[in-house]
């Protein structure tokens, strides 16, 4: 498989520590729970892995048959939500699995295609939708109150002025193009143009996050994975967002009993009532320079990895406020 072509559309962020994460040797199966254009499927089946990947977005799957033929047997893909990979493979007979992969939020090929209405960049219709079905942004937008858009940009999106994006988003409604929104959200966050940040980026990221109820998604993938991953089986997860990087570093923690030590400010909390299902994590790994000045996605970019142990997996999955918060 180390002849197969890398795909110039996609660069993967941080691919290399990722397939160093998760030390792939010959022969063994790993999911790629989160497709896109397949980067990192790529790097896995060069390394002599057996890989089963999964998209939400029916384009990434539909795009990916080229590389499911040039695969020669090695790879599966699946349509579905990586929050249920665990029953997507136990569907199709795999109850155990020896890596796992998630690469959390918004793909460069979705971003890039503007009738998916992902970015400010491009004028397109509101949309938004990884999986292309349910409500969209623009009828979400068009029909929540000011309270709720405005919890939806602070919360995750971390716009200190909420309030008055909120407010300028109702006023200006009905709203069915991205440029629209943009358009709105700089002048009410009073944008100069030619300015070099965008003030739209936190917005627009906070409603694609609540469109597609990520956080829940990757709370919900977190627990699968630790019922699908073998004894010594490895995790890795890029995230690009400050909360969700906290729900992951939290639930590792957690996972991994990092929460039963005290320190001379705080007292040793009750040791745990379950084992540690994941050895204690490495440490997280940002991109270089380099990478950065390549890729500028990249630049918030975290990658966050740890082994499995054979304890059991913990019944059920932690709430959204304690994986967030805890």
């Amino acid at each position: 498989m180390s002849d197969l072509p890398r795909d110039p559309r996609h660069d993967p962020v941080l691919r290399d520590e990722v397939i160093a994460a998760l030390a792939i040797a010959p022969g063994e199966r790993h999911v790629d729970a989160t497709f896109g254009a397949g980067g990192y499927t790529r790097a896995m089946l060069a390394a002599g892995a057996d890989v089963v990947a999964c998209d939400r977005d029916p384009d990434a799957i539909a795009d990916g048959q080229a590389l499911v033929e040039q695969a020669d047997g090695k790879l599966t893909l699946i349509h579905g939500r990586f929050g249920e990979i665990d029953r997507l493979l136990a569907e199709r007979g795999i109850d155990v699995v020896d890596g796992i992969t998630f690469d959390i939020g918004v793909s460069s090929m979705q971003l890039d295609q503007g009738a998916r209405g992902f970015s400010f960049q491009k004028d397109g219709p509101l949309d938004m939708r990884m999986a292309q079905d349910g409500e969209s942004a623009a009828e979400w937008l068009n029909r929540a109150d000011e309270v709720e858009i405005a919890d939806v940009l602070f919360h995750y999106g971390d716009e200190r002025q909420s309030r008055r994006v909120a407010r300028a988003i109702v006023a200006a409604r009905p709203l069915s193009r991205t440029a629209e929104l943009a358009t709105v959200i700089r002048k009410a966050l009073r944008h100069p143009p030619g300015a070099p940040k965008d003030p739209s980026t936190k917005s627009f990221q906070a409603i694609r996050i609540h469109i597609n109820s990520e956080l829940d998604e990757l709370v919900a993938g977190l627990a699968a994975a630790e019922r699908i991953l073998r004894p010594g089986g490895r995790l890795a997860v890029v995230s690009f967002h400050s909360t969700e990087d906290r729900i992951v570093k939290n639930f590792l923690r957690e996972r991994s009993g990092g929460d039963a030590a005290g320190s001379r400010h705080r007292p040793a909390p009750i040791p745990l009532a379950r084992p540690a299902t994941f050895e204690p994590p490495a440490r997280k790994v940002r991109p270089s320079k380099a990478e950065e000045a390549r890729n500028p996605r990249a630049r918030s970019a975290t990658l966050r990895s740890a082994v499995r142990t054979a304890a059991p997996a913990w019944p059920g999955q932690s709430t959204m406020k304690e994986a967030i918060s805890c």
